[in-house]
């Protein structure tokens, strides 16, 4: 079924829009910073199969950290509860995506939780494979059910970029490695990590995994459970917790739902029981999520009412 454009939906962008202005594209990443700052698009993906949008949705987008929920429920499924979270916490925390400093403090020296840079980087380790591209493939035909589209790859220059320029994560991984949470070579990781997070799909594939989250982790168009209630369960609750980075607080109280955002300025929202939303909108705040996606999704909730609080 087509994606219809809804003109209230265009009157919200329109609004949200303009405050694009106070944010800045990701350019510590090069290839990230070649985006529009001014793009802002939103695709809403109902249960029933409808979809309704505003913007170019068809413009493809790098999940950056919108793929560590998807992960997440990947190696949930393939190693199970206990082994996942003796290797990474459930606790939110006030510090950047990227910090080192809770490692160093912590005992043992295990990652808070699995949406900062840190646990997403043990979560990505646990992915079950003999090389990078069978793990790499693994994750890409869990995402390619999910959205229902076959064509979804990653973007081999951004995943590039990404490598070259990941210093940061790479003294995150030597401290784990250190700590023997991690125990693979820290290039082989950071080879399959930068390219999970070079994935690249469009609001519309957002919208619609947002949906099987929204769902419990069900297709109700084919009835297939793509992942167990619990595990959807798990996913949602982070993305309320720790999903918007250290505005996870704030962002639960304005606006209320289960989200997750990425650098590239992707939101993946998932509201429960009713629908899933994609946006694209890449000049981000201080925090790294999307200045105007945020102002979106916030006129959503306030217009209708979606806080599940």
């Amino acid at each position: 079924m087509p994606c219809q454009t809804s003109g209230e939906l265009k009157l919200l962008v329109d609004e949200a829009k303009k405050y694009t202005k106070d944010g800045k594209v990701a350019d510590y990443i090069p290839e990230l910073g070649k985006a529009n700052p001014g793009d802002l698009s939103i695709a809403i993906h109902y249960p029933d199969g409808r979809c309704i949008s505003a913007g170019d949705i068809d413009k493809k987008i790098t999940l950056q950290s919108i793929s560590k929920v998807l992960s997440l429920a990947l190696v949930l499924m393939e190693r199970g509860f206990q082994y996942v979270f003796e290797r990474v916490g459930m606790e939110p925390t006030g510090d950047p995506f990227n910090s080192i400093a809770k490692l160093e403090t912590m005992a043992p020296a295990k990652p808070l939780n699995p949406m900062i840079n840190a646990g997403a980087l043990v979560v990505t380790h646990m992915i079950k494979g003999a090389s990078v591209e069978d793990r790499l493939n693994r994750l890409l035909a869990f995402i390619r059910e999910l959205a229902d589209d076959s064509s979804i790859g990653y973007c081999e220059e951004v995943a590039r970029s990404e490598f070259e320029t990941a210093n940061l994560n790479r003294s995150l991984c030597y401290f784990l490695k250190q700590h023997k949470i991690i125990i693979e070579d820290v290039e082989t990781l950071l080879d399959l990590y930068t390219k999970q997070c070079a994935i690249e799909m469009n609001c519309l594939d957002l919208g619609r995994i947002g949906m099987i989250f929204a769902m419990d982790g069900k297709d109700p168009l084919t009835g297939k459970q793509i992942m167990p209630e619990d595990v959807a369960r798990i996913c949602k609750t982070f993305m309320v917790t720790c999903g918007m980075y250290n505005a996870s607080g704030e962002f639960a109280i304005k606006i209320g739902i289960p989200a997750k955002s990425g650098v590239s300025g992707g939101i993946l929202g998932a509201v429960p029981g009713k629908f899933g939303i994609g946006i694209f909108g890449p000049a981000l705040d201080e925090k790294g999520n999307s200045v105007a996606g945020i102002k979106l999704l916030e006129l959503l909730s306030r217009n209708y009412r979606l806080s599940m609080f």
